[in-house]
């Protein structure tokens, strides 16, 4: 055979000269349409993808030279070379289409050969236009001439991506073909998985054999298969003799496996049966009436059409549709001798001969600015020079045939419906709660595989434990089978338990017995396979989560404050303490000033609120402190004052309340002693910060808080803490120590004397430390929330740190004084109940005083003293009215004017002109409503 090649390669070469020559007396100079155009097809013919493409492009250039709409008066010839699956003898066979005039070539169906010709399309300017070469990597920015008239790879793998994602599974094992095919494919599915947060874990080539063994040891059950549709089939057959075909598993294959399928009229059981519940795509092809009247005419052949054949037919079409707009434009079809082949001239190769098409660029841009509906849909290229409206069929073979479960595209992605049938409304409402339909899987179950096993290949995991010296309730050394024991070991046993698979493990104790250890360097063994997995009391803090993968927390943690506390010694003034001095002094206050307003609203109405200056100022203060007890013996009688004194009860009963819960409190617990007060205080200050040896919160304090390291003591045990803080920041102590909440609780159980400060500052928990992306993580997290759920989870906390040596009392520091802050709100509601009662009584007031004013004065008229302001006057007449009793001023308004005796009419003249001027005057005063404003601010200040 390789005899064979080589002759027909040297055959090629020597026809070199006469094709080329022949080509420029047929095309120089003449601007009319040739008779002929010759394009050429590049593929092997003895392929599942040759012989689906062959009669379809037979067909295509058949229906051109029938069309007359087309290319008129100018036949369309095609000229095909087979590469026979060898990318040395399809460069050959490219090289001997080219020297045949060609204006275009169409193929070739294998990317790796696409890569080599695609350098000579580019020299010579002959577009090569591919319906089977899918690699992502053949670009037309490095190869200008290449048209890939078919879909890229790109989305392909973008659309297993999305399934896998919906599935949400994190790994995948890739099995592929080792070419550019392959290679290029499995590059980009990386490059899609890595959107989604997933990874392939593991590559394998072909052919199958030993890599198929290797990989059934792998803990990933989901793999996509990328080969070629003619040996693709030795993969399935390699994964059943191995049993891995069962449940449990999850196949992918690429849409060669649905080329190879629609190759044939019928559909071959023996495929069917061995790859039964496999998900398979295909490139997606619209219903069209061009598509219904192509498979007709393939039917006849007892042939299906598959997507190959009808990008092929469309090829075809996509060719002649640029040469009509090329020639109908005034160009050419002439070639001329290469220049940069010139120096090879004596050669036996003739390579000389090989000529470049003079306007080969603009049917190119021709073929680029195609814009026609064919078989396979539109065909049309967007700006980066792949086919418009990139989609593919989502099937899943089960039983005797191949369903469809779904769709994706590169606009709308997953779908249960066709993507041409998708509105822009239901494609916005839909695209993240997508659910294909229901899949068959391997095994004949429609239960969703897990998508992976848990696999050591026998051997069991190592899991590090810290060795610790305190605490060790949480994880402590045993001469049990196990090794250690402790709270943080039973979640995990209790955990693993509850796995639908067996695990396999051995705790390995990490620690020199002497200090705690490193729990951030215990994570990083993890990180780098130290250890398979790290358990214990592991707090879940930024920078290890950067490193491993943690599960659901399985105990609340977080930092807080410890600090020494004191039984608070009573003395002669404790009294006054629950309230501020500022409290107190508001108290005064308001006090009186609610006792004035009674006394104001009851004083018209009111015997008990009359009398003397000195008693009526008695009446005020005692009236006011004693509702402070509820003991005031005078009553109230006016609705005003009734509704004042109800509201100013109602917050008597609240600071009495309060003022009794404060000293109650400051009488029983403890005050802190270190002058502490929360984390900003301790910040502010210069005292030593106690903390335990290998606890994330050294790092805390230094990085996040910004405490010098010289502050910061390193303690190890309950009773190193106690001794240090006894000590005093001052005496070669603490003033305070942070740690984690569960230490914490433990320390105060045994320490009564010393007190938490302030709330929990961080939060965060603690869980079980796994390498990134272990599927184990996520498995053990569902078993803790379950452990949860059943009580579980507490029956242990409580079997392990529910013991105490203290009351319960010890919750926090000793509360403080209470302030005005926590009442003003009371105090507003007091003061505005006041001015509103005082509003409401000093317009009654006015308004009886106009009316009252108005009838004495006319009957009583008294003569103007001369020397005193009317203004004065006015005011003295106020204040005595509002000192009148209530009763008085309602009787004198129901006298009638010719009720009450009149002056004699027998008076002098002069008597009686007086008082009619001092009756005018009178009432211009009382008309004077600034003189008596200013009448009232007196009042109200005396």
């Amino acid at each position: 055979m390789g005899s064979a090649h080589f002759a027909s390669l040297l055959f090629c070469l020597s026809v070199f000269t006469g094709g080329a020559m022949a080509g420029n007396q047929n095309g120089t100079g003449n601007l009319t349409r040739p008779a002929e155009v010759r394009i050429g097809a590049l593929f092997t013919f003895d392929s599942v993808i040759g012989k689906a493409v062959k009669p379809a492009i037979e067909f295509a250039v058949a229906d051109v030279n029938a069309d007359p709409s087309i290319l008129q008066g100018t036949k369309l010839s095609i000229l095909m070379q087979d590469t026979n699956c060898s990318g040395f003898v399809g460069t050959i066979e490219a090289l001997q289409l080219l020297a045949k005039d060609v204006v275009a070539v169409l193929g070739p169906q294998s990317s790796a050969v696409a890569h080599v010709i695609s350098h000579a399309v580019n020299e010579l300017h002959v577009p090569l236009i591919s319906f089977a070469a899918t690699d992502p990597t053949l670009s037309s920015l490095e190869y200008p001439y290449f048209v890939r008239a078919t879909q890229s790879d790109y989305y392909q793998m973008g659309a297993i991506a999305s399934i896998i994602s919906q599935y949400q599974w994190k790994q995948v094992i890739a099995i592929y073909v080792d070419d550019d095919y392959g290679r290029g494919g499995i590059t980009a599915l990386g490059d899609a998985l890595a959107k989604s947060k997933c990874k392939i874990a593991y590559k394998a080539k072909l052919p199958p054999g030993s890599a198929m063994s290797t990989v059934n040891e792998m803990e990933s059950r989901v793999y996509v298969i990328h080969v070629n549709p003619d040996s693709g089939l030795n993969v399935f057959s390699a994964a059943k003799s191995l049993g891995m075909m069962s449940s449990g598993y999850v196949w992918i294959a690429t849409d060669w496996l649905s080329a190879m399928i629609d190759s044939t009229m019928h559909v071959n059981p023996d495929v069917i049966e061995l790859t039964q519940g496999v998900l398979v795509l295909r490139q997606h092809v619209a219903d069209s009436e061009i598509k219904h009247a192509f498979l007709s005419k393939w039917n006849n052949l007892s042939r299906k059409g598959s997507s190959y054949s009808m990008h092929a037919y469309d090829s075809v079409w996509l060719v002649a549709h640029a040469v009509e707009r090329f020639l109908r434009d005034g160009n050419a079809i002439s070639f001329s001798a290469d220049p940069n082949l010139q120096g090879t001239k004596g050669s036996s190769l003739q390579l000389d001969s090989l000529m470049i098409f003079n306007n080969g660029d603009k049917l190119l841009d021709k073929v680029w600015s195609a814009n026609f509906t064919g078989v396979s849909g539109p065909v049309q290229f967007t700006l980066d020079r792949n086919l418009v409206h990139p989609a593919y069929d989502i099937l899943n073979i089960g039983g005797t045939g191949l369903r469809t479960i779904g769709y994706w595209s590169n606009s709308s992605g997953l779908s249960v419906v066709a993507p041409e049938n998708l509105s822009s409304s239901v494609v916005n409402s839909s695209v993240n709660n997508v659910q294909l339909h229901s899949v068959i899987w391997p095994g004949q179950t429609s239960e969703k595989p897990r998508g992976w096993v848990f696999s050591y290949h026998g051997k069991q995991m190592r899991i590090g434990v810290p060795l610790r010296t305190s605490y060790k309730e949480f994880v402590m050394q045993d001469n049990g089978p196990d090794g250690v024991k402790g709270f943080a070991i039973d979640v995990f046993k209790a955990a693993i338990s509850l796995l639908p698979y067996p695990v396999s493990y051995k705790f390995v104790l990490f620690g020199d017995g002497l200090k705690n250890p490193s729990y951030s360097e215990l994570v990083q063994k993890v990180s780098e396979n130290y250890f398979d997995a790290a358990i214990g009391d592991i707090a879940i803090v930024t920078n290890r989560t950067r490193l491993v993968d943690f599960t659901q927390p399985y105990i609340e943690s977080g930092l807080i404050i410890v600090a020494p506390a004191r039984e608070i010694e009573s003395n002669a003034w404790a009294f006054l303490k629950p309230f501020t001095f500022q409290m107190w002094c508001v108290l005064g206050v308001i006090f009186l000033f609610v006792g004035a307003v009674v006394w104001i609203l009851e004083h018209r109405t009111n015997t008990e609120f009359r009398g003397p200056p000195r008693q009526q100022i008695m009446t005020v203060c005692w009236f006011s402190f004693s509702t402070m007890f509820f003991a005031h013996r005078e009553n109230t009688v006016s609705a005003l004052g009734r509704f004042v004194l109800l509201i100013w009860l109602f917050a008597v009963l609240i600071i009495n309340s309060s003022y009794t819960a404060s000293l109650t409190s400051l009488l029983t617990v403890q005050e802190l002693t270190s002058g502490i007060q929360g984390l900003d205080s301790l910040i502010s200050s210069s005292s030593a910060i106690g903390y335990q040896v290998g606890s994330f919160s050294k790092n805390y304090l230094v990085d996040e808080l910004n405490i010098a390291k010289s502050r910061l003591v390193p303690l190890n045990s309950p009773s190193d803490y106690a001794r240090a803080l006894e000590l005093g920041s001052g005496n070669g102590g603490v003033a305070a120590i942070i740690d984690e909440l569960p230490y914490v609780e433990i320390f105060l159980s045994k320490y009564c004397k010393f007190k938490t400060v302030g709330q929990v500052f961080t939060k965060s928990g603690w869980g079980f430390a796994f390498p990134r992306d272990s599927p184990l993580a996520e498995d053990l997290s569902t078993a803790i929330l379950t452990l949860s759920e059943n009580g579980n989870l507490q029956r242990i906390h409580d079997e392990w740190l529910s013991g105490t040596e203290c009351g319960s009392d010890n919750n926090g520091a000793g509360s403080n004084s209470l302030s005005l802050s926590s009442f003003w709100g009371l105090f507003l509601i007091c003061g505005l109940a006041c001015l509103l009662a005082l509003v409401i009584f000093f317009l009654r007031i006015f308004c009886q005083y106009s009316r009252y004013s108005s009838q004495v004065e006319v009957q009583f008229p008294e003569p103007q003293i001369l020397n005193r302001p009317a203004r004065l006057t006015t005011i003295k007449s106020l204040i005595s009215f509002v000192d009148k009793k209530e009763e008085e001023v309602k009787n004198a308004l129901k006298r009638k004017p010719n009720d009450s005796q009149h002056p004699s009419s027998t008076g002098s003249t002069e008597e009686h002109r007086f008082c009619v001027s001092a009756f005018k005057a009178m009432t211009t005063q009382l008309r004077n409503w600034t003189s008596l404003k200013h009448g009232m601010r007196i009042w109200q200040v005396k």
